[in-house]
């Protein structure tokens, strides 16, 4: 757990040192850094995507997490429910960059793949890469947010700690090694694609409501493994 937690104070303190920045920026600038987060999402979700769909077993596979997920999380209405949690506390602003940042810490390749090879075997080389990456993300991300963007610290702890926890219980199985690894890091680059094109104001794809697309290939591994699928 040593590179979660790591990845978890470096968030926090460029959370922190982005607060400070916020003070002294004008407008114009704090605009020119929303649009830097906007395209570096739209990169790194891309480089997420391409990187992993070559190694995909079930090519589509992502297609199904999506419209299955997509279906579920519009009739809960995640979106609008955590939209309206978060704004009520914090305000809309606030609601749209804890979303925005959550997704772009919690579902990127290190932050899936990271976990499991800590937890396999005691390799923290992707979250040490993945903290630095926070690091300077955090601070942008708080320079147009403010403090508020500290709560994605503890939601990367969970959502980390989730993932050492399964590959500890798991051991070393094939599909804690790769396969699923993949094909949940295949979902979650089109997710923060779409978090990408909301940050810019080019299309809001309410991607709350696509989270539970993250449990479709969980489910058919699972599927697979009991009845030889």
């Amino acid at each position: 757990m040593v590179g979660t937690i790591v990845n978890t104070v470096c968030i926090i303190t460029g959370t922190l040192v982005g607060t400070l920045f916020k003070k002294g920026l004008g407008e114009k600038y704090t605009k020119t850094l929303f649009n830097a987060m906007g395209l570096a999402s739209l990169a790194l979700g891309a480089s997420s995507f391409v990187q992993n769909m070559p190694k995909s077993e079930f090519p589509v596979l992502f297609i199904l997490s999506l419209a299955l997920g997509g279906v579920v999380g519009t009739a809960l209405d995640l979106d609008g429910r955590v939209h309206r949690l978060i704004a009520k506390k914090s305000g809309e602003g606030l609601a749209k960059g804890i979303i925005s940042a959550s997704l772009l810490f919690c579902i990127g390749t290190f932050s899936i793949v990271g976990p499991v090879m800590s937890a396999l075997n005691g390799d923290n080389t992707f979250l040490f890469t993945n903290s630095t990456l926070d690091l300077v993300t955090s601070m942008v991300f708080a320079t147009t947010y403010g403090i508020g963007i500290i709560i994605t610290a503890p939601i990367l702890f969970c959502w980390q700690g989730m993932f050492y926890l399964i590959a500890k219980l798991a051991g070393g199985t094939a599909i804690m090694q790769g396969t699923l690894v993949n094909e949940l890091a295949i979902v979650g680059g089109v997710l923060i694609i779409s978090s990408g094109l909301s940050i810019l104001e080019i299309k809001d794809c309410k991607t709350l409501n696509y989270l539970p697309a993250l449990l479709v290939p969980v489910l058919w591994f699972l599927l697979k493994g009991l009845f030889g699928i």
